[in-house]
């Protein structure tokens, strides 16, 4: 199993982390793109979910 995957069900910061990041990019990519109507209508709960996935995982351990 690699470091990630490990990570992640550990429940270690960084790879949680990055999932919420990626997240918040992707909700932030939806919201700015013109063509899609169901991507730009899910892009704030997408940025929400993210941006508060981000809190609660800021407090996990290393």
């Amino acid at each position: 199993m690699s470091t990630f995957f490990s990570g992640l069900l550990a429940l270690k910061r960084g790879p949680w982390e990055l999932v919420a990041t990626i997240l918040i990019g992707l909700g932030v990519f939806m919201l700015m793109q013109p063509f899609v109507l169901w991507l730009f209508t899910y892009s704030f709960i997408v940025t929400l979910v993210g941006t508060v996935m981000f809190i609660v995982v800021s407090h996990f351990k290393d």
